[in-house]
């Protein structure tokens, strides 16, 4: 993959939903890569946390950055859950103070990691609780990960943009748009979500790679446009489509359980990797996206 020579962000900033991570300093042998993570459901007991710790530490021997889009807390041990189990509670959340437990121990497992994080973004178990209990555990986490370990996270939302602006040789710009979306529905037993890539490349016609989660899929899908820029020159993108499967693991050894009653297959639990890089060829940085699961 050429030299390694990975350069953090000059400077980041939020303006409402978007998020601008900018590059400079781009030359020759210059990448940059992106750990793009989902569902964690970190405190749950279903959680790999093996593999989960085994893909931070890669993120920050790669120099890289980390975004989330969601449910890295499972949160469904509480109060008012149907479905809470006593059963499904790691030890060391049990108490009253169950939901500031979970964020507490939360913060001391990503806290070494903390530098790398640039958004953590919500996903349907944090609304719920906020809906029901009236604390947001994204931004208490985030609050404890710039404080306690020397973060700078910021907080995203449901949905929203990251756009990576990138300044080359010291004068050209370039910039590439993720859109992420935690994720609706079922994602379905045979198309897995990816039927809503189409609906998505029309009304996301300013992206250039999608990340969803809460599914817990695994799939990259990059889709090739024809395109006609301002001076009327005909020429091809590629849009990316990134389904991001987590690290919950219900299946198990496929006996027992809610996920194995119901008939639900085994899923794939991971997150996936983008990497940036200039080509000198065509002076300009490219992507690539790979998964890194198991």
């Amino acid at each position: 993959m050429g030299c390694v020579s990975s350069v953090r962000p000059k400077k980041v900033t939020a303006n409402g939903a978007v998020l601008s991570i900018y590059f400079d300093d781009i030359a020759a042998g210059w990448e940059q890569w992106v750990l793009l993570t989902s569902d964690n459901h970190h405190d749950s007991i279903f959680c790999n946390r093996r593999l989960e710790r085994r893909h931070l530490d890669q993120a920050q021997e790669r120099g890289a950055v980390i975004l989330n889009f969601g449910d890295l807390f499972c949160a469904m041990q509480g109060k008012y859950d149907p479905r809470s189990s006593m059963d499904d509670i790691r030890e060391e959340d049990v108490g009253q103070d169950y939901l500031d437990r979970i964020v507490k121990h939360a913060a001391e497992f990503y806290g070494p990691y903390a530098p790398l994080y640039l958004l953590l973004g919500k996903g349907n178990h944090e609304t719920n609780i906020r809906k029901r209990h009236g604390t947001d555990l994204t931004s208490n986490l985030v609050h404890r990960l710039n404080a306690d370990y020397g973060g700078s996270a910021h907080v995203g939302g449901y949905g929203g943009w990251v756009r990576f602006m990138f300044k080359m040789n010291g004068t050209k710009r370039q910039s590439v748009n993720l859109k992420y979306f935690h994720g609706a529905g079922g994602g379905g037993p045979v198309t897995r979500g990816v039927i809503q890539t189409n609906r998505m490349a029309v009304y996301l016609p300013d992206a250039d790679i999608v990340v969803s989660g809460h599914t817990h899929d695994a799939w990259i899908l990059p889709r090739s446009r024809e395109r006609l820029s301002n001076r009327g020159k005909q020429y091809r993108d590629l849009i990316w489509f990134v389904r991001v499967p987590g690290y919950k693991d219900e299946y198990a050894d496929g006996t027992a359980g809610f996920h194995v009653e119901t008939g639900r297959d085994p899923r794939p639990v991971g997150s996936a990797w983008a990497r940036f890089y200039y080509d000198a060829h065509d002076s300009r940085v490219k992507c690539e996206i790979t998964q890194a699961v198991q």
